[in-house]
């Protein structure tokens, strides 16, 4: 995926979303400046867009072209979660405003790591794994028509969705998740349910295999979903990579986000070999909206996410970096005993970002 290296100023898009992202997104542009200031970048250039309930009023779309078309100018872009199922009709009943980047751009990867913090209340301490999940089709049916969407009424009281898996996207995925291993503890997880969707996810799983025997360095095991759920409970810190379809990936990597100790700090990052999008795993948390309580560290970890994926992009080693001090901050923030309520702590959301800049500062 790597190019020359940049000599410029990164331009990173930012887009505040609904409920609690205004203030889990300046959170993350506050904690991005500072780790960029240590690694001694130029700072980041951030171009705020459109987006949710705000444009819809400003714009009569919850995703404006404009915004599409500006976001495909820069080098990535930080999303807030938004509140779709609140939004007037006919939003409400469109592809939601992340689907819609999705789709728009082809953003096929799904990456969500789950790490226990030292000081956090995980479950399962030592957890430090990785849910890749495929993101364009599966058993979500808004990823699998060009049009519309892969849910259909032939009459009142019948519903069908369809599920689609096909090659090409399964190697594309398998082979994220035996490159993230490599770079890991080449350890390989399949998740499926084959023992009764034979053809769907029985084809995932086979083309999942085969691209294992590229890497005969990762180990590789398998697991049908139910199974996996329990053994996620039991023993997280037993699994590195796990790789698979839409829907499962997004069940589990909510469950794994609890285990590590909430789903607060559960960050994600959605790409292609082209575009990322850093955007955490959980809601837009409505209730807690405008009250400085939200744990933004899904935010801030995605956004580490997204230097990562920038530096790997541009064997940029700085931006490498900034990653590792942003991920870093958090971490030793969390253990100096700063955390919000979630977590047990009393600290505010800024007071929580300060804490983390704090020590960002301190290395």
């Amino acid at each position: 995926m790597s190019t020359s290296q940049r000599t410029d100023q990164y331009n990173l898009g930012v887009l505040y979303g609904d409920g609690i992202g205004p203030e889990i997104v300046p959170s993350s542009v506050a904690i991005v400046d500072a780790a960029f200031d240590a690694a001694g970048l130029q700072p980041v250039k951030w171009v705020e867009l459109p987006l949710g309930a705000a444009a819809i009023e400003s714009h009569s779309a919850h995703t404006p072209t404009e915004t599409l078309d500006a976001l495909a100018d820069l080098d990535g872009w930080l999303l807030g979660p938004h509140d779709s199922a609140s939004y007037p009709e006919p939003y409400k009943s469109q592809l939601n405003p992340s689907g819609t980047i999705r789709k728009h751009f082809g953003l096929y990867a799904n990456i969500r790591p789950a790490k226990a913090l030292e000081g956090g209340n995980s479950v399962v301490p030592g957890t430090d794994l990785v849910i890749v999940r495929e993101n364009t089709e599966g058993f979500y049916a808004d990823r699998n028509t060009f049009a519309g969407t892969g849910e259909f009424m032939p009459t009142p009281d019948v519903a069908i969705a369809m599920g689609i898996i096909t090659r090409q996207a399964t190697e594309k995925i398998a082979t994220s998740a035996f490159e993230l291993a490599m770079r890991r503890d080449k350890h390989v997880t399949i998740v499926h349910k084959a023992n009764v969707l034979k053809l769907t996810t029985g084809l995932f799983r086979d083309v999942c295999r085969e691209v294992a025997a590229n890497y005969p360095e990762v180990r590789v095991d398998d697991f049908h979903i139910d199974a996996m759920t329990v053994h996620l409970v039991r023993k997280a810190d037993k699994f590195d990579v796990l790789v698979t379809e839409n829907m499962f990936g997004d069940i589990l990597s909510d469950l794994a986000g609890e285990i590590a100790g909430s789903l607060g700090i559960a960050p994600s990052l959605n790409s292609s070999e082209t575009h990322a999008m850093a955007q955490a795993a959980h809601g837009s948390a409505p209730d807690i909206a405008g009250r400085n309580i939200a744990n933004p560290i899904a935010m801030i970890l995605s956004s580490a996410m997204l230097l990562d994926w920038l530096g790997a992009k541009y064997d940029d080693n700085r931006v490498r970096d900034a990653a590792a001090r942003v991920e870093k901050g958090v971490f030793d923030a969390v253990r100096s005993g700063a955390s919000t309520g979630d977590l047990g702590g009393s600290a505010s959301t800024t007071e929580f970002t300060d804490a983390v800049v704090t020590a960002i500062k301190a290395g």
